[in-house]
């Protein structure tokens, strides 16, 4: 399928660039549908010169250990860039990529892109501010996984999950718009199923957590100062 120059202008990369240059990128850019569950890029491919987007629903970026163990990095919603080393890096796929849902991956060839870049340079600017982002990130939560007690990196997580997603608020408190089922915060954190269930268990006067990944927060300072390493 040919996407759309609407769905072009709602990536934040390309939402500067003219209605010439955005037709220009619709003739060279593909788009591939995947199932929820089904893998984008195994960790350790060999990665096409190419921009990788999601251009709708989103996708999981997990590491797994040498024993097995799976960490999730990063979820990623529709309008954000993945696989950066296909564009600047050794060209390998430094984590495996699921489609968390049903998505679909836009791919841009990297002569394409550097032909947008030459006209508009504020493309390379907003490249260079996602992959710094990234790298801080990645530095966060290397640094939490190696220091941080694993109760002040489920309220950090779930912090974030907060800022990311938004909250409804409701007459018990703060409820999470994004669902987030206990598997996928224990990889996120590097523990175990059951440790994330206890963990839940021991804060349960603070934050809450429902069938379904329905996460409500009952107290935001007691979370807060969990999250600044407070002892719960």
């Amino acid at each position: 399928m040919q996407v759309t120059i609407d769905q072009l202008q709602q990536i934040p990369l390309l939402s500067k660039l003219d209605l010439d240059q955005l037709a220009h990128l619709q003739d060279r850019a593909a788009v591939k549908h995947y199932l929820q569950g089904e893998i984008i890029l195994h960790e350790g491919d060999r990665l096409p010169a190419q921009l990788f987007v999601v251009l709708s629903g989103r996708i999981e970026i997990k590491k797994t250990a040498s024993t097995g163990k799976e960490t999730i990095l990063r979820t990623l919603p529709a309008g954000e860039l993945f696989a950066a080393p296909a564009l600047f890096g050794d060209g390998v796929a430094p984590a495996t990529v699921v489609a968390e849902q049903d998505c679909q991956i836009l791919t841009v060839e990297r002569t394409t892109l550097l032909e947008i870049i030459q006209n508009s340079p504020e493309v390379a600017l907003q490249i260079i501010a996602v992959l710094t982002e990234r790298l801080q990130h990645l530095h966060q939560v290397v640094h939490g996984l190696v220091s941080e007690r694993a109760i002040v990196r489920l309220a950090q997580f779930i912090q974030a999950a907060a800022i990311a997603e938004g909250t409804d608020v409701i007459d018990q408190g703060l409820q999470l718009r994004s669902r987030l089922p206990y598997y996928q915060i224990a990889r996120s954190i590097g523990i175990t199923y059951e440790e994330c269930v206890r963990l839940f268990k021991q804060i349960q006067t603070v934050v809450t957590y429902r069938r379904g990944g329905k996460i409500l927060v009952l107290d935001q300072a007691k979370l807060d100062a969990i999250a600044n390493g407070h002892t719960a």
